[in-house]
């Protein structure tokens, strides 16, 4: 097979090892850079143990002689924090999607197991080292931020899944319950209102002084929204008097209650250890004032950009990474303009989804996002292919900022578009 020759020069690489992660083993395929030809095969435990043991071989055998390259999946974070911490190691990630193509080259029929992709990972590194891109791990601080980030993400999305199955199971016995919460069943209001009172019946038999009470007690103290539920209360009609319905709907939305409660004080300390974390973090002041960030996003920008000031060479490096650009095929007759344009799927989600909700968010606080979101539309893209353009503008923006070290400022952006005559500047 010809393959491209390494670039690394000689004697600053020991090793070229490609691993294959499992849950409950790691196939390892590792070529010595003297006797690169050789293939050496291995199976690793999970375990931290054995995992401990074969680094302390690695050191033993490699420890003075150089670097040794490590390719592996990206999306296999557990086994890249471990191996971070020894300076023996030089990651190599790769996309799944990556590998995928790489073992299609070899194997058009589809066949896969641990040990071939292991020696392809190995392959890969060795052979095309000089377009793979070495993983740095930032700094301690913005890796915790990125953490929470996710975290809190992730919980926030567990308590929507919660706050729409109670929805959903409210308009089937008990629709004045999403009169009285506003229709907003995401809150601790609805979650303790639900347990104290899982139907009609259950809140008709309360009189006024109980019903206010618990109001006033969950901050509720508008008093002409107060006399709006009372009075709806008193004339609200069953909307079904089935026992079976409601009885097997009381129990489903109360344990939903139970766990959307549950969940709340968690989601809180979440953001609370995120702002204390973005208080501290040397990049705040260039994410703080961005037009929509607010307290949940300008965090999340600050940890997908990161520390260090050498990790984005430039704006479409990050775009391409985060999903925002699109794919663009070009191939016969189909170049230039005439070339395919198609939506991103290999890139890290959570790095994609956090530049598409700022930019959605900037669209009703930022006047230039705006007009290029219209013009988007008024082109016949559809929504999230709109937000997608203002993402990318945003990537670019965000990118000098970071880069020089020199805070968003929109009237100096919109001089710009002047001077460049830009047809989104009329709309500033």
């Amino acid at each position: 097979m010809n393959a491209s020759i390494p670039t690394i020069a000689p004697g600053a690489v020991a090793a070229y090892i490609g691993i294959d992660w499992a849950d409950e083993k790691h196939a390892v395929a590792l070529r010595s850079a003297t006797e690169p030809a050789k293939i050496q095969n291995q199976l690793i435990d999970q375990r931290p143990e054995a995992l401990m043991e074969w680094i302390g071989q690695l050191q033993q055998r490699f420890g003075s002689q150089g670097k040794i390259l490590v390719c592996l999946e990206q999306s296999r974070g557990a086994l890249i924090y471990h191996l971070m911490g020894y300076e023996l190691f030089e990651l190599y990630p790769v996309n799944p999607l990556q590998l995928t193509r790489y073992r299609e080259t070899f194997s058009p029929g589809g066949a896969k197991d641990d040990r071939p992709d292991s020696e392809l990972l190995c392959e890969l590194l060795y052979c095309h080292g000089d377009r793979l891109k070495a993983w740095k791990p930032d700094t301690e601080l913005n890796r915790k931020l990125a953490f929470l980030n996710e975290g809190r993400r992730e919980a926030v999305d567990q308590a929507t899944g919660l706050s729409n199955a109670i929805k959903s199971q409210l308009k089937v016995y008990f629709p004045l319950a999403l009169e009285l919460l506003n229709d907003d069943t995401s809150t601790a209001l609805a979650a303790d209102l639900l347990l104290k009172w899982p139907t009609l019946e259950a809140v008709q038999k309360q009189n006024s002084h109980s019903l206010r009470k618990f109001f006033y007690a969950h901050n509720c103290r508008g008093e002409s929204k107060m006399l709006q539920r009372l009075e709806r209360v008193q004339q609200a009609k069953p909307l079904t008097q089935d026992r079976a319905v409601i009885e097997s709907a009381i129990l489903r939305v109360q344990m939903l209650a139970r766990q959307l409660k549950a969940l709340l004080p968690d989601i809180a300390r979440y953001e609370q250890n995120i702002a204390e974390l973005f208080a501290a973090h040397p990049n705040r002041f260039l994410f703080e004032n961005l037009p929509g960030a607010g307290s949940a996003l300008a965090p999340r920008l600050c940890s997908a950009l990161g520390s260090d000031p050498d990790r984005w060479e430039s704006a479409q490096e990050i775009s391409t990474l985060d999903g925002i650009a699109p794919v663009r095929r070009a191939s016969g007759k189909k170049t230039g303009k005439r070339a395919s344009i198609h939506f991103r799927q290999a890139c890290p989600k959570f790095l994609r989804q956090s530049f598409h909700e700022f930019a959605a968010c900037s669209i009703r606080y930022c006047t230039w996002a705006k007009a290029l979101y219209d013009s988007q539309r008024a082109r016949g893209k559809g929504h999230h292919a709109a937000v997608r353009a203002v993402a990318f503008k945003w990537v670019r923006i965000l990118f000098a900022c970071w880069k020089n070290r020199v805070p968003y400022d929109p009237q100096r952006y919109v001089q710009a578009l002047q001077q460049r005559g830009s047809p989104f500047a009329n709309a500033c």
